[in-house]
């Protein structure tokens, strides 16, 4: 068996429904859970010595590095429940998560990183909260889709831009899309005239 196999194995769930994730590369759905794996267990790491904060009596800091911790443990959670599989509720949260939009964990994940970072600023809160900030920005780019081809860029190109409309024989007249709707309505430079001067003089 291969490593990707391995990994592929541990990191799937049984009675898994298909949800969002499952159209994405294989390298890019492992990839990123693997950056929120890391940036889970340097958030738990890193939030246990900010917690040390105690004996310096730095209240911020010591809640920065509890709030750490749990979001180390619920990253973790989310992106690798076989590390909590003795605990049902961990899989069944998993598999909901799976299953919404990637914008919500997106949107999820930055927030709480931002959190531990304004109570205690410093490396041990930056350098954590910025891996997990960063896997939520990956969702994010993920949950938009992929890229059009060029081909199909152009022809959306095509279908919303200039289109002759024949108005006489000799005469043809141009109309735009309602996206240039602001181009339509203006005025020909030939109507206005300097400031303070009469326009038919």
């Amino acid at each position: 068996m291969s490593f990707t196999e391995k990994l592929t194995s541990l990191m799937s769930r049984p009675n898994q429904q298909p949800g969002p994730l499952d159209e994405q590369p294989m390298y890019i759905k492992y990839g990123v859970r693997f950056l929120g794996i890391v940036g889970a267990f340097f958030c738990i790491l890193f939030g246990l010595f900010n917690a040390l904060a105690v004996i310096t009596f730095n209240v911020s800091c010591l809640i920065g590095g509890i709030l750490q911790v749990l979001i180390g443990f619920i990253v973790m959670a989310l992106e690798a429940p076989c590390c909590f599989f003795c605990i049902d509720h961990v899989n069944n949260l998993a598999t909901w998560t799976d299953a919404r939009p990637l914008w919500n964990r997106a949107a999820f994940y930055c927030v709480l990183a931002l959190l531990p970072v304004f109570l205690c600023f410093g490396l041990g809160s930056l350098f954590p909260c910025a891996l997990v900030f960063g896997t939520g920005v990956l969702y994010g780019m993920m949950g938009l889709g992929k890229k059009a081809s060029m081909d199909e860029m152009r022809q959306a190109a095509v279908n919303s831009g200039i289109t002759g409309v024949t108005v006489a024989p000799n005469m043809t007249t141009t109309t735009t899309s309602d996206r240039a709707g602001i181009i339509n309505n203006a005025q020909p430079f030939s109507f206005t005239g300097a400031v303070g001067t009469d326009s038919n003089v």
